[in-house]
């Protein structure tokens, strides 16, 4: 699991190579993440955008934007949490993702909350250290 916490934020994430999805003679490769968003502040924020960086394991960047996740754009009261899985195509048996959450508190103060790098290795990669 890859953690990080910016203005009391806490982003978790887990990803979990899908192999039954994935079809490697294909160079097809596919990643389900688990994303978990802790409330440590003592505001009521809300989630209004996110921000990836895909890059695959040969340097190919994508970058990816969108309001809330996954259709929703969650608030979170103090001591709150919000849960969701998605899922991210490779044409490289490994990669990475990194990014940040655009969020807002109840008084409509705008800030940006980092997202941990984490590394999508499959079992068909040789392993590397991103």
């Amino acid at each position: 699991m890859y953690e990080l916490e910016t203005n009391g934020i806490l982003i978790s994430v887990e990803p979990d190579y899908l192999d039954d999805q994935s079809e490697p003679d294909e160079r097809h490769f596919v990643w389900a993440y688990t994303v978990r968003i802790d409330n440590r502040s003592s505001e009521t924020v809300q989630l209004t955008a996110r921000h990836w960086r895909i890059t695959n394991g040969e340097g190919k960047t994508e970058i990816v934007h969108g309001e809330g996740v996954v259709g929703e754009k969650p608030v979170l009261h103090p001591g709150e949490a919000f849960e969701y899985t998605s899922g991210a195509p490779l044409d490289t048996p490994t990669g990475f993702m990194s990014g940040s959450y655009m969020m807002k508190t109840a008084r409509g103060k705008a800030f940006e909350v980092t997202i941990p790098a984490f590394s999508l290795d499959s079992p068909h990669a040789n392993l590397r250290v991103h």
